[in-house]
């Protein structure tokens, strides 16, 4: 019987992670030939060069493509949106995979989209149908949505979104979110190899902090400035931020929270925290804080607070445990001390996760590995009821 060849695109830490324990299933498979493309911030020494992660779980990488993402601005971001395009061709020609598969709404997954369609790649896209009205990822998901031949959403009410698109129900299968199955699969680190590695004493209350640009507004590093002005008011706390990506104004808020650390005994910044080390640091946080999608899925299975800061992740999913605030410093400082306290933290523990409890990666390696590839490349357009009428 023929293998299938499955191909596994990853720019990003955080993407890395969600991907891992589906990457871990196919690459055991006997009956799955496995290569990966490597691109974007995972081959920038600004952003970590977290390739180093992959290559540390023996991934077999296909291609690395240069694809240099910078956090600048909106014109670095798609100038090297159209030089990545290219090659990221390049390497699905060469490789010619049975399938490929992407995860969420970066930058350049409009790239791998594109040259799929082009190329005649069926396309299996996780986290589909989903709303994030702060950022331009929104229309980016929708547009991968729209270019995919299979769907893997997080929940329900996103399948019920994926379906108004016109897609074929039988293709859009609800997986939960990848993200889940790591809590279970990944015993923690100790608070003492913890602060080993991070280099920081973590004394009560530890704040876990991650504050994206909000790309789709005018002023996308005002949730990071308003933060950070709400966190003096914590002397107390020990922060641990961990980078912005590379989305436009990502570089911008990487520097005003190396300046805000600078000096700072409580205080540390790291390009990345890597999967273990992140999901050990939530299991001993007072609460998260910024505007991280991980806040608004992971931490509620965790039984861990979080303080969501402005527009970027509206639209999503909640779970009790979310405080969502404007991007004003008064308001942060609020939603803190209310996150910290022990009764919302106590409320927080029997929060009900919207995205599933786990599994992800099973029902996804199961579609990947029994579909009929061959027929997925012919796709309909499903119309609703009413817009028949």
């Amino acid at each position: 019987m023929k293998r299938r060849h499955i191909c596994v695109v990853t720019g990003s830490r955080a993407e890395y992670g969600l991907l891992r324990g589906l990457l871990f299933r196919l690459r055991q498979d006997s009956t799955v030939d496995l290569s990966l493309v490597v691109t974007a911030a995972h081959l920038q020494p600004e952003f970590g060069m977290t390739v180093a992660e992959i290559e540390a779980d023996g991934m077999p990488i296909a291609a690395r493509v240069p694809l240099p993402l910078d956090g600048g601005t909106r014109l670095s971001a798609a100038e090297a949106l159209g030089h990545g395009l290219g090659e990221i061709a390049k390497a699905l020609h060469r490789i010619a995979p049975d399938v490929v598969v992407v995860l969420g709404d970066r930058i350049e997954l409009i790239a791998v989209a594109s040259c799929c369609t082009i190329l005649g790649i069926p396309l299996a896209h996780i986290h589909g149908g989903e709303v994030t009205e702060g950022a331009i990822d929104d229309a980016i998901r929708h547009a991968v949505t729209k270019m995919a031949h299979l769907h893997f959403p997080a929940a329900d009410a996103y399948r019920d979104r994926i379906l108004q698109m016109g897609e074929m129900p039988d293709r859009v299968v609800v997986s939960g979110a990848p993200g889940l199955d790591n809590i279970a699969e990944h015993a923690p680190l100790t608070r003492e190899q913890l602060e080993r590695d991070i280099g920081l004493k973590l004394r009560d209350p530890v704040l876990a902090v991650t504050c994206h640009p909000e790309t789709a507004s005018a002023s996308p590093i005002a949730p990071a400035a308003a933060m950070l002005e709400a966190l003096e008011a914590f002397p107390q706390a020990t922060v641990v931020m961990t980078k912005a990506g590379a989305d436009p104004g990502g570089a911008a808020i990487n520097q005003t929270i190396e300046r805000w650390a600078a000096g700072r005994a409580n205080a540390r910044v790291v390009p990345s925290l890597g999967l273990r080390r992140y999901l050990s640091l939530l299991r001993i946080a007072a609460a998260m804080v910024g505007n991280s999608s991980s806040g608004i899925i992971e931490a509620p299975a965790l039984g861990l607070p979080a303080v969501n800061i402005g527009t970027r992740q509206t639209g999503r999913l909640r779970a009790a445990s979310i405080i969502d605030c404007p991007a004003d410093a008064n308001a942060i400082k609020s939603a803190i001390a209310r996150a910290i306290s022990p009764e919302f933290r106590a409320q927080a523990q029997h929060a009900n996760p919207p995205y599933g409890r786990g599994g992800a990666a099973e029902r996804i390696h199961q579609v990947l590995t029994s579909s009929d590839l061959s027929r997925l490349l012919t796709k309909a357009f499903v119309d609703l009821p009413m817009a028949r009428a």
